[in-house]
């Protein structure tokens, strides 16, 4: 019971189903539930509140503690995709941190006015390019004259959040963070089983892909490579 105090709670929203997914610390599946839709759909907040209210207190006594945050998969067609490439010139064969950190904030500026009101889910760093040399992961140790990457933004209306914050205020939870069920979806094999997704979005949150930019000031126990650039767009 002691391992059921330290737990993580998800809701994947598909057009076809919501799941309702509690894990603790260790992996260990505590509670699942899903509601497949009558008729595929759009998203349904009244429906959401119905499950919610369905299934919070279930898992409420089943833990005896309080769910107070929760982590929401999206599986649907609400994304918003940006792909920028951003470069930087007389570098003085110098390649670090400091000229990484200069390219993300001009290509989080960049993009200020195409997403207008929208927010960003995932900001991922797709390539890495040195002197007309491509490669796929932060290089160490290299020099350069010509330093420019190219970053994929992942976006979810405003709007959306706040639908979703509101409907969660009813039962005193707060959301922590939304992800990209396709994007977690790369990381899977398709023959994994349905759960799987949940075990490596919570991988995703904590840092397992080294080339995306964590957006979140939660502390997490494994970080990225990105760790520096936490409350980049706070």
């Amino acid at each position: 019971m002691d391992d059921y105090l330290d737990f993580k709670t998800y809701l994947l929203i598909s057009s076809k189903k919501l799941i309702i997914f509690v894990n603790t610390k260790t992996n260990k599946q505590v509670y699942f539930k899903e509601l497949i839709h009558k008729k595929k759909k759009d998203l349904d907040l009244d429906e959401l509140d119905h499950f919610l209210n369905e299934n919070i207190f279930k898992i409420e006594k089943l833990l005896k503690n309080f769910v107070k945050k929760i982590d929401i998969i999206l599986k649907l067609d609400i994304f918003f995709t940006v792909e920028v490439s951003i470069k930087k010139n007389d570098l003085e064969n110098s390649i670090n941190f400091k000229n990484l950190n200069y390219l993300l904030n001009e290509a989080k500026y960049s993009l200020k006015k195409t997403i207008d009101e929208r927010k960003i889910v995932h900001m991922l760093i797709e390539n890495y390019n040195i002197d007309n040399k491509n490669y796929p992961n932060m290089p160490k140790e290299l020099t350069g004259i010509i330093f420019s990457i190219d970053v994929k933004f992942i976006c979810v209306s405003q709007t959306i959040i706040k639908d979703f914050e509101k409907v969660l205020k009813k039962y005193q939870i707060s959301l922590s963070q939304i992800v990209s069920a396709d994007y977690i979806q790369t990381f899977l094999d398709p023959n994994d089983n349905e759960k799987e997704i949940f075990f490596m979005a919570n991988k995703i949150m904590d840092g397992f892909n080294p080339n995306e930019v964590m957006l979140t000031f939660e502390s997490k126990k494994k970080q990225g490579f990105f760790e520096k650039f936490f409350n980049f767009f706070s």
